[in-house]
């Protein structure tokens, strides 16, 4: 790609700008691709936000938006390169094999996650059928360092026939249909995963795939038919952003499940009494968060039942309620549920690593008009949620008169005696005991 020195002084000059106003005000010279140098300063300033290690690097080419939007984040992607390290390093171990070491990457798109995972191997190879994405890749692998990357400009499917002998296949599908829409299915993204699930496992020992979060992986698990032998959910900043699935040669019946969210990380072996959760449907849901408050029963005081032992709060984190390992929760960090439904933790003493937020309970009362006052007392601002609760969180906020913010956290749900219960509490700080 030739670019002219007056572009690349162009975008370094305004890149921290606003593009629009850019577009509208910023003098240049004639030399200078206006275009091309507004869309690498909106594509810096995105990388800038998710991948940090990229932005600093001058002279990268940064692709169209939607590339850009599908692509990993630098947290994932990093996460995926330590996964790799480990699998390379475990089945080095196992094989006794110190031939060199590759990745082939089937499904290269921007290269972020190629680039990452790429330095934990001797040669890599990334796949990509978008000919412009090819060439921004070989512009920028340099840049970053991957002197041992190959760029093949092909269909995926097309390599793979003719592949030799690799230590390791990762593929993330495409996730949009000929229309541009999203889909999740397996059997709709391209390649389909699960129909070459074979193949791929003859060219390479271990398959790493990235899947949408939006998949049933106790399902997917059950599709792959004893080829999964772990299972990666991975959030950051509390939200799910990835599913990856590794498959290995040999049958495996209970897959190891790893749930991260940024440092938090949780793992145990699926059918460890961690299955066997009856989830409520999303039409359940809506269904109880759209009841009218006239037809709730009466509520009996909450000085009726023994809470002394409901000190502390505990809220699983989104890869956590993703694996719905509810039982290994209780089993490893002495909590209780308040529900099965409910998804909310207690217990009597401070836990330091509990995977998800903490709070400390201040009080805990029923929807007893008296004691809602007494819960509410100086009480303007407050940050509310509803767990397995007859109102929606709208709902509760304009009956209960209160702002959103504050220090304040009033978590609404239902107790396994069926009485609906609102508590009081506050953030643990973190590392506090």
């Amino acid at each position: 790609m030739e670019i002219s020195e007056s572009t690349w002084a162009f975008i370094a000059k305004h890149r921290r700008e606003d593009v629009r106003d850019v577009a509208l005000h910023a003098k240049h010279d004639g030399d200078v691709d206006v275009p091309f140098a507004l869309e690498q300063i909106a594509g810096w300033q995105r990388a800038s936000l998710k991948l940090p290690d990229w932005a600093s690097h001058d002279g990268l080419i940064f692709p169209p938006q939607v590339p850009m939007e599908q692509c990993s984040s630098q947290f994932t992607a990093q996460y995926k390169a330590r996964l790799a390290q480990r699998l390379l390093a475990k089945e080095a171990v196992d094989d006794a094999d110190d031939s060199p070491t590759s990745l082939v990457d089937l499904t290269g798109g921007f290269g972020v996650d190629f680039s990452y995972m790429s330095r934990v191997f001797d040669h890599a190879i990334y796949v990509e059928q978008q000919s412009i994405l090819c060439g921004i890749a070989r512009h920028n692998f340099p840049i970053l360092g991957l002197g041992h990357a190959e760029v093949i400009n092909d269909d995926s499917t097309a390599v793979l026939d003719t592949l030799g002998r690799a230590s390791m296949i990762f593929l993330d599908p495409a996730r949009r249909d000929d229309h541009g829409s999203r889909t999740y299915a397996i059997a709709d993204c391209t390649p389909d995963v699960l129909t070459l699930k074979d193949t791929l496992l003859a060219k390479a020992p271990t398959v790493m795939a990235k899947l949408s979060p939006m998949l049933d992986w106790h399902k997917t698990v059950a599709d792959f038919a004893g080829a999964v032998h772990e299972v990666h959910i991975v959030s950051t900043g509390n939200e799910c952003k990835e599913l990856l699935l590794v498959l290995g040669r040999g049958r495996c019946a209970s897959p190891l499940v790893v749930c991260v969210n940024d440092g938090q990380v949780l793992s145990y072996k699926a059918g460890d009494n961690s299955d066997n959760q009856t989830p409520i449907s999303d039409s359940a849901l809506v269904a109880c968060n759209t009841c009218n408050t006239e037809d709730l029963p009466a509520e009996e005081s909450a000085n009726g039942f023994d809470s002394s032992h409901w000190k502390y709060l505990y809220e699983p984190n989104a890869s956590i309620m993703k694996a719905g390992c509810f039982d290994v929760l209780e089993q490893r960090f002495a909590v209780h549920h308040i529900s099965p439904n409910s998804h909310l933790f207690v217990a009597a003493e401070p836990i330091a690593d509990f995977p998800g937020r903490s709070f400390v309970i201040e009080s805990i009362v029923t929807m007893n008009k008296k004691e809602l006052k007494q819960l509410l007392a100086g009480l303007t601002h407050a940050n509310i949620a509803v767990r397995n609760f007859p109102l929606s969180v709208a709902q509760l906020r304009k009956k209960l008169k209160l702002k959103d913010g504050g220090n304040t956290y009033l978590f609404a749900t239902t107790d396994l005696k069926g009485r609906h219960l609102v508590l009081r509490t506050e953030k643990r700080k973190s590392g506090s005991l």
